[in-house]
């Protein structure tokens, strides 16, 4: 995961110091206009970025001295010898822009103009909020090149947007839509009975899921004063009983997860190596004694949606954090309630919601449940207006120190769009991800990385819940693939193709 192969460059030359890189482009690269992509346009588009892009691609950028176009086909980049390997891989992906379109169009304008782009797709019909496609350019200029061979194989790749998972799941069986990927394991396990499924039409089974980091869990807003102390958020996790979710509404298809690393080398084990000890101890005074022992897992339930001993725990915590009861709820020493709003999107998460409330009105939590659509839901999420928020991510099999700077480094905090949802300020967390972005090697990267989960799961910034091991897939049977996925991605739109035999036996020819 390491590697990655040219496309626009043709040859890159890396400096003696690894700070400079000279890149010649390809001649044949050109926009869908027919215009050709010069090293004006890679200049363009890095020093846009930097001053104007998303953070996810600025603070990568802020290795970046200079970058300059020596000639129509050649670009020097210079970056100031901080960076990681991985900082120079994330660089390297990011896409190049038109420097003439973005001239006569604003970069920062909300607009329905398709961007111009320079890849096997072009942008092609839209219906604002439903529908958009793309179209398979004929001539591109790529098409040939060996790291294509095999791709990018649809002609035209519709996706359409539900306001539900129910609606989209209602048109995927009457066949308005091909493939689907199912997230909720009640439909997965009785929602596939429909007659185009028993015909043979459509297609339901497991592929295999990724070998990177998979992380689902909850954050607690600490910019809000009553989840800073670590005793209310474990008292909160106890309240999250995964044994009796996983039977009584996961159909026993997810696993509990342990950590933000979840099924990958970088999840830490047993007790603290001595190199990752050798990173832990200069913060022994900021971080919590368990990190230094075995690493942390939440609690196992009796599996009844009500463990006793679990909540008594969790009304202990909670005592010693200072909520004291006062009829049917705990309350702090000016009289105020824990109030804990949960935001939901969809059914299906209200439903996973909703047994982790009660456990929490249990013992005297004030907490509800709010279901909003999904730009309301993106955008308090952006703006970190929320009490509990549910994070479904994957930082890539070898993560960037900008990948964990957005859901982990103290700056990310006051930041609004990114990820680090708690709200997470810890100068120990910071060394950690400066650490690993400082290894030289696969080792000490697994080493930073080890260290950093035991830290986030003794101080609880995140309650890991659960992941699943496969990608459950439905999907018409008009398909062809190989059988054996990547090991880290699943690009069925760029792998798969139309097969018009199985088409006609189906009638989608």
């Amino acid at each position: 995961p390491d590697a990655v192969y040219g496309l626009l460059a043709e040859t890159v030359t890396l400096s003696p110091d690894r700070n400079g890189f000279r890149f010649v482009l390809r001649p044949q690269a050109r926009f869908h206009d027919g215009s050709p992509l010069t090293a004006q346009d890679v200049v363009f588009a890095l020093k846009l970025y930097k001053d104007k892009g998303h953070p996810n691609l600025s603070q990568a950028l802020r290795y970046m001295t200079d970058v300059v176009a020596v000639d129509p086909t050649t670009v020097d980049l210079t970056l100031n010898g901080k960076q990681s390997a991985q900082n120079v891989l994330a660089i390297v992906g990011m896409p190049i822009v038109s420097k003439a379109f973005y001239t006569a169009n604003d970069f920062d304008a909300s607009t329905m103009t398709p961007p111009l782009g320079s890849g096997p797709y072009k942008i092609g019909r839209v219906s604002a909020g439903q529908t958009v496609e793309y179209d398979r350019v004929a001539d591109y200029w790529g098409r040939d090149l060996p790291v294509n061979r095999g791709l990018y194989n649809f002609d035209r790749i519709r996706i359409d947007f539900y306001l539900d998972r129910q609606a989209a799941f209602e048109a995927f069986k009457k066949g308005d839509t091909h493939f689907r990927e199912e997230f909720t394991s009640r439909v997965w396990a009785t929602g596939y009975d429909f007659p185009a499924l028993k015909d043979g039409k459509v297609l339901k089974r497991e592929f295999p899921g990724e070998k990177t980091p998979d992380m689902q869990s909850v954050a607690l807003n600490q910019r809000r004063p009553q989840f800073r102390d670590e005793r209310v958020r474990r008292a909160i996790a106890r309240c999250f009983d995964f044994e009796w979710m996983k039977r009584a509404l996961f159909y026993g298809s997810y696993e509990r997860s342990q950590s933000n690393f979840e099924r990958s080398d970088y999840k830490a084990e047993g007790l603290p190596s001595p190199d990752e000890l050798a990173l832990l101890e200069p913060f022994r005074a900021e971080l919590p004694p368990e990190v230094f022992g075995e690493a942390v897992t939440q609690p196992l339930s009796d599996g009844s949606g009500h463990d006793r001993k679990l909540l008594g725990e969790a009304s202990r915590l909670l005592a010693q954090a200072g909520w004291k009861r006062d009829g049917s709820f705990v309350v702090n020493d000016k009289g105020e309630r824990l109030r804990v709003e949960m935001l939901a999107e969809d059914d299906g998460i209200v439903r996973i919601y909703t047994p982790w409330s009660e456990n929490m009105k249990a013992i005297g939590i004030d907490a509800s449940i709010r279901q909003i659509d999904s730009a309301q839901y993106e955008q308090r999420h952006s703006n970190y207006d929320f009490d509990l928020a549910l994070l479904h991510w994957s930082i890539g099999a070898t993560p960037t120190d900008d990948s964990l700077q957005m859901l982990y480094d103290s700056r990310m905090a006051k930041i609004p769009g990114q990820r680090n949802y708690p709200g997470t300020e810890s100068k120990a967390i910071d060394a950690l991800i400066a650490a690993a972005a400082k290894a030289k090697d696969r080792i000490e990267l697994v080493t930073a990385l080890r260290a950093l989960d035991r830290v986030l799961r003794a101080r609880l910034d995140w309650i890991p819940t659960y992941y699943l091991a496969n990608h459950r897939v439905a999907y018409w049977d008009m398909f062809g693939f190989v059988e054996q996925k990547p090991d880290f991605g699943f690009p069925v739109e760029t792998l798969w193709w139309f097969d018009k035999g199985k088409a006609a036996r189906i009638g989608k020819g």
